[in-house]
């Protein structure tokens, strides 16, 4: 029996609607976040001093040298390039570079509030780098005169945009400067504010395509299993991690969970995305065989320290550290951030599901 005109236009326009969902394009990708995502900013000018992520293993797995990346290989951002068929992203202190296809604002150290914010709470000793979101989102706005001229909203309304991973390090200053979890906890609110006025600030120059990262199951990582481990079991859950730390990471997703909703709501014109980090690395963390790791609670580079292979005084990067025979094996690469196997699959579960709400391709 033939078709009706009627059912083959109607096929056409679901074939033409599909295509536009499965097959997005993007012109650009603007990052902006911390050391899970700096593509060398922070080497730009030339490393400060001591810098361990300069030094070999970093980098080792696929550029064959250090590239101020904090892993062996690539990051996230970098796997949504390659996704959507663009270059890796430039750091945007890269003087003279092209910014058209996208930039990277995201610098190793950076924290989601300004200075003052820690002075107030008596840390302020602890931030060593001056990059929060608002001056992140001031170096983008200074690029955007040699990247769209005076036509931005239409070129940044076909670009993604990567506000974070943010947060990690508002929480580790207040951490590692005598906070409990709980104390830390209390800040959610504020920071998780201003991370949603960020994305309004990028909505306002233009942004259509936003996904917004939560925090990392830190209780898992090696760095917290070390400086915090206890004899107390009661104080680690079924698998290992440190539950008051997971409990202060839960703390701030669920906020930040809360606030996207509310931001899809007040621009349903625009694209929200809330990027689910912690349940997927938890994963990992509960069922790394299914993953294809070995090992999940220990960093594959260092100096052979203790049970989680971390020890502050010799690093990965720093003499006597080196890696394991197959990163891809493990989860954690450094004790800190993840290999490029784990950023690899996160990629993944943003790009097409079930780690992003909604999925950067639906």
């Amino acid at each position: 029996m033939a078709s009706s005109p009627l059912l083959v236009a109607l096929a056409m326009v679901a074939s033409s609607c599909f295509l536009a969902v499965s097959g997005q394009k993007f012109n650009a990708i603007y990052s902006f976040g911390d050391s899970m995502s700096d593509t060398g900013n922070l080497c730009v000018n030339g490393p400060p001093a001591g810098l361990t992520l300069t030094q070999p293993p970093y980098g080792e797995t696929f550029f064959g040298r250090a590239t101020c990346r904090c892993s062996d290989g690539r990051l996230v951002v970098d796997f949504l390039a390659e996704k959507f068929g663009l270059p890796l992203l430039k750091p945007s202190k890269q003087g003279g570079a092209d910014f058209k296809k996208g930039a990277n604002m995201a610098i190793i150290g950076a924290t989601t509030m300004g200075s003052s914010f820690f002075q107030s709470l008596g840390v302020g000793d602890k931030i060593w780098n001056n990059g929060p979101l608002d001056t992140q989102i001031q170096w983008f706005q200074n690029l955007l005169p040699s990247v769209c001229g005076s036509s931005c909203k239409t070129y940044l309304s076909k670009s993604l945009f990567v506000l974070g991973e943010l947060g990690g390090n508002d929480y580790n200053a207040q951490l590692f400067g005598g906070y409990t979890p709980e104390q830390a906890a209390g800040q959610s609110p504020t920071i998780v504010d201003a991370i949603g006025a960020g994305a309004e600030k990028l909505i306002g120059l233009g942004a259509m395509y936003i996904v917004i990262p939560g925090v990392l199951p830190v209780g898992c990582f090696p760095i917290y299993l070390t400086l915090y481990q206890t004899s107390n079991a009661g104080d680690y859950d079924q698998y290992g991690c440190l539950k008051r730390f997971n409990a202060l990471s839960s703390r701030h997703n669920s906020l930040l969970q809360s606030k996207v909703t509310s931001l899809q709501s007040k621009y349903p014109y625009a694209k929200i995305m809330y990027a689910d980090f912690y349940s997927h690395v938890f994963d990992m963390v509960k069922s790394p065989a299914s993953y294809g790791f070995s090992t999940n609670l220990r960093a594959c580079c260092g100096a052979g320290g203790g049970k989680y292979n971390y020890q502050n005084g010799a690093r990965c990067g720093m003499s006597g550290a080196s890696a394991c025979g197959n990163p891809s094996s493990s989860l954690s690469w450094d004790g800190i951030h993840l290999t490029e196997a784990a950023y690899k699959k996160i990629a993944d579960g943003w790009v097409n599901g079930p780690y992003c709400h909604p999925a950067i391709l639906s």
